[in-house]
């Protein structure tokens, strides 16, 4: 039962290092938990994950040789069904003994206890604790069955047995040696064809020592550190970078610092084992092309880091993150120098040869680029967008010419040798073009945020000609495959229409547009002509459901209750820039004391209206009969128009608050008015008023969403 600290580490070739921090966080919290289950590990274990280039490890503390015994209790059977009325063992209760191990002297110890209606027979006994041994192999075979591989190898392994021969092993990557320490003693597990020992390998080129001998489990990061040239710990690994990083940018002075680049820090990262930033630079010759270029050349191309000066702008300087350090670092400065080069000279030459010809004498070739085999070319796809655009800003009134313009030249720059090779730049790379060719800077802005928003969080179009262009181009892409029926099922969304979605309510809300979403849905599907449906209510019906459903999450994200996001949208409010205030007031119309009984009142009449569908319509003053339909009717004249009121200047918490002062008639109305009376005049003259009291209720949200 002696506790000590437990090390498993997994050696291989290099590991793909976009998947290295999840592979190596997921191998030691399934391997950790495992350990948990099988009563191996304490529940608090502290669990520490490392993971480099070429290994996966985990560093479990508190594990013990031998799990503790459990007492275990066992339902066998129903009393009447184990034991016949002379109170002996059945053969079915013998039979059922046997196969636990247990045989006829175990009956006089079963327990009786209930089990539903009936008493059952349970069978109590002691199960052995787990072996470390066993309860290693269980957690590692468990660890790397459910490790997230992105795509798996085959390779093969000569067995190791008396027969010579070869067998096949699935992986990521090979795998070359396995340790299994607890404390000082190896644990003997196997996997991958490997049986566990105390040695692993090193940096290839700096280690002192090959192989490295682990003493123990707790000396691991140190002795791969002093022998084997590897900081075993991604996380230790990156703050180095990152401070290597910043005293290399500091070294260079100016105010100058790398570029921020979180997703790139991680894959360096997992691309060394021994980091050595060095500075490198190319020709200022190269600042000419868009800096936007020759950063996601270094970035993509060559896994450096850019150097930007105090104002953000791009120098001819750059970080390199080398896997080795030698003395003279000179030859490999040199190397990475020479090496992008080229690129560089790549990105100038493209941007060069574009500037030869305009945007808008590559709108032609659109005509000869597939969009989708059922919606024709990129170039009737601009004529869509264009239309729809232009259809967007005569609904606004208040935007500028240029709408058309931009639209036109949106997508031309996808004809481009730039965007060619770098399809990251598309619409940053038009922004030059345009410009370059004399358009407006409204235009050249338009065409680059277009696309916006690329990602949540991401800015919107920062002029309202982008917004029209990014809204008509979305919108043209989810009726259009909407039309066809291409629809997003489960997690599977090639066409991103959930991102574009959201792009579309984004600036609907947080651009407060004027525009109504059936309004536009329907202007969209009109310029698709023969290439959609000639009925339009399903597709658009379901596109509307999606995005509806789409603005209920993010609500909910931002922090509105299922309850309250449900009773606005419950309305399918058309204005979408409504949504946010209609939802504060129905967050601070539920706070109120009156809420909870006009809620359920209002859900109570929503009940009674849908069973009498089609009866009552205006109310005859000469009918209210009764002192609490009276007061009822008396207290809507002054309310309902009040909060009417303020419902239609936009004031929708004041118009809520209003209602509020109906409580009590309320309240009367329903314990002292026969709704359905036997005199049909009285009946329709009661249903009329709670028709306009519904009505006046449920203009800014279903109020009966909030009853509980």
């Amino acid at each position: 039962m002696t506790a000590q600290n437990l090390l498993v580490e997994l050696f291989v070739e290099e590991l793909p290092p976009k998947a290295l921090k999840k592979l190596g966080d997921a191998f030691a919290a399934v391997l950790a938990d495992q350990l948990k289950a099988q009563g191996l590990a304490p529940a608090d274990a502290v669990v520490t994950a490392f993971a480099s280039p070429r290994r996966l490890a985990a560093h479990v503390t508190g594990v013990l040789a031998r799990a503790a015994d459990k007492a275990v209790s066992q339902k066998l059977m129903p009393v009447n069904v184990g034991l016949d009325a002379s109170g002996q063992p059945t053969p079915a209760l013998l039979k059922r003994l046997g196969a636990l191990g247990a045989d006829a002297s175990a009956v006089a110890g079963l327990k009786r206890a209930p089990d539903g209606k009936a008493e059952a027979l349970f069978y109590e006994s002691v199960a052995p604790g787990a072996a470390l041994a066993a309860g290693l192999q269980k957690a590692l075979d468990e660890a790397l069955a459910k490790l997230p591989i992105p795509k798996v190898m085959s390779y093969q392994l000569e067995t190791d047995c008396e027969l010579p021969g070869w067998t096949s092993v699935n992986f990521v990557r090979p795998a070359h040696g396995l340790v299994a320490l607890h404390g000082s003693t190896v644990v003997p597990v196997k996997a991958l064809g490997l049986k566990s020992g105390n040695t692993t390998h090193g940096h290839r080129f700096e280690a002192t020592v090959s192989p490295v001998v682990l003493k123990d489990a707790d000396g691991y990061a140190l002795t791969l550190l002093g022998d084997g040239a590897v900081i075993a710990s991604f996380a230790e690994r990156k703050a180095e970078i990152a401070r290597q990083l910043a005293a290399a940018a500091a070294k260079v002075g100016g105010g100058c610092r790398p570029i921020e680049d979180d997703a790139l820090l991680d894959e360096v990262t997992a691309l060394v084992e021994r980091p050595n930033v060095l500075i490198c630079e190319f020709e200022s010759q190269f600042l000419d092309v868009p800096q936007e270029c020759l950063i996601l050349t270094m970035k993509a191309n060559q896994k450096y880091f850019p150097m930007l000066d105090a104002q953000g702008k791009l120098t001819n300087q750059f970080l390199v993150v080398s896997n080795i350090s030698p003395t003279d670092a000179s030859a490999v400065i040199g190397g990475n120098e020479r090496v992008v080069r080229p690129r560089l000279a790549d990105a100038k030459f493209f941007f060069d040869q574009d500037r030869k010809k305009t945007l808008a004498s590559r709108v032609e070739g659109l005509g000869k680029v597939v969009y989708h085999n059922k919606l024709g070319t990129q170039g009737e796809r601009t004529e869509r967008v264009r239309a729809i655009a232009r259809a967007i800003a005569q609904l606004l009134r208040d935007v500028t010419s240029q709408v058309d313009k931009a639209a036109q030249l949106a997508k031309t720059d996808l004809l481009t040798d730039m965007v060619g090779e770098f399809p990251e730049l598309q619409g940053t790379m038009g922004r030059y073009y345009a410009l370059h060719d004399g358009e407006s800077e409204e235009v050249a802005f338009a065409v680059e945020d277009h696309y916006k928003p690329r990602f949540a969080g991401d800015e919107l179009p920062r002029n309202t000609t982008g917004v029209v262009v990014a809204l008509a181009d979305k919108l043209e892409t989810l009726v259009g495959m909407f039309g066809i029926g291409n629809v997003p099922t489960g997690d599977k969304d090639p066409f991103a229409l959930r991102r574009h979605a959201l792009g579309v309510i984004r600036m609907l809300t947080e651009k407060d547009l004027r525009l109504e979403l059936s309004t536009l849905l329907d202007a969209c599907y009109s310029v698709f002509g023969d290439k959609l449906p000639a009925v339009r209510a399903e597709p658009v019906e379901a596109l509307s459901s999606f995005i509806y459903d789409r603005l209920a999450g993010s609500l909910r994200e931002q922090g509105g209750t299922a309850q309250e996001v449900d009773a606005v949208l419950a309305l399918k409010p058309q204005r979408l820039g409504d949504v946010t205030k209609r939802l504060a007031a129905v967050r601070t119309f539920a706070a109120l004391p009156e809420a909870p009984a006009l809620a359920a009142a209002n859900k109570r009449i929503g009940n009674i209206l849908k069973k009498s569908e089609g009866e009552g319509a205006a109310v005859q003053q000469a009918l209210l009969v009764e002192p609490a339909e009276q007061a009822l009717f008396a207290a809507m004249q002054t309310t309902v128009p009040a909060a009417n009121a303020k419902f239609d200047a936009g004031d929708y918490t004041a118009s809520l608050q209003s209602l509020a002062a109906l409580r009590a008639p309320v309240d009367a109305f329903f314990d002292g008015v026969m709704v359905n009376a036997d005199d049909p005049a009285l009946k329709a003259n009661r249903l009329g008023l709670l028709k306009q009291l519904h009505v006046a209720m449920n203009r800014v949200a279903d109020l009966s969403r909030l009853a509980t």
